[in-house]
């Protein structure tokens, strides 16, 4: 069992962001992309699992709608994927929705069109969390990294 923080610091979430997406190159390898995601997770809701004192993965969430959120990023050091911490994170950000009257909660991955298997892994995870394929924007991106946003609902 991970301990879950809700971090306010913006600069330890982006220093924390920055150190785990590095870490992450099949899934944030392009730069330009990975320092979006830094520099605009350090405006949101951001939620971190520790192991120890160690930073082992977060997630950061976006309010998209006085109605919606979406998780926007969320990393986990690929030495701790399969152990529990994804789905820790994910338990947070849902509880975090139920207390901001959220009614949906949607997330961000690549289509099932694009044959990559750590975003095969991706989908699953997000699938055995509940979520359902809503729509694919296939140049959201661009035309090598077609958008799927998968939603639930928050009950």
């Amino acid at each position: 069992m991970y301990t879950i923080k809700k971090i306010v610091d913006k600069e330890e979430k982006a220093r924390i962001a920055d150190e785990i997406l590095h870490m992450l190159p099949d899934w944030f390898g392009i730069e330009e992309s990975a320092q979006e995601y830094i520099r605009e997770s350090k405006l949101m809701p951001f939620l971190v699992a520790y192991e120890d004192e160690t930073a082992v993965g977060f997630l950061a969430i976006k309010e998209t709608s006085p109605y919606a959120a979406e998780i926007y990023v969320m990393g986990i050091l690929p030495q701790y994927h399969r152990s529990g911490i994804g789905k820790q994170l994910f338990d947070a950000c849902y509880q975090w929705c139920r207390e901001h009257n959220m009614e949906y909660l949607q997330v961000k991955t690549l289509d099932y069109s694009n044959e990559d298997t750590n975003y095969a892994k991706t989908r699953c995870f997000y699938e055995s969390m509940g979520f359902r394929p809503m729509e694919c924007f296939k140049t959201l991106w661009d035309e090598w990294n077609p958008c799927l946003i998968m939603i639930q609902a928050i009950r």
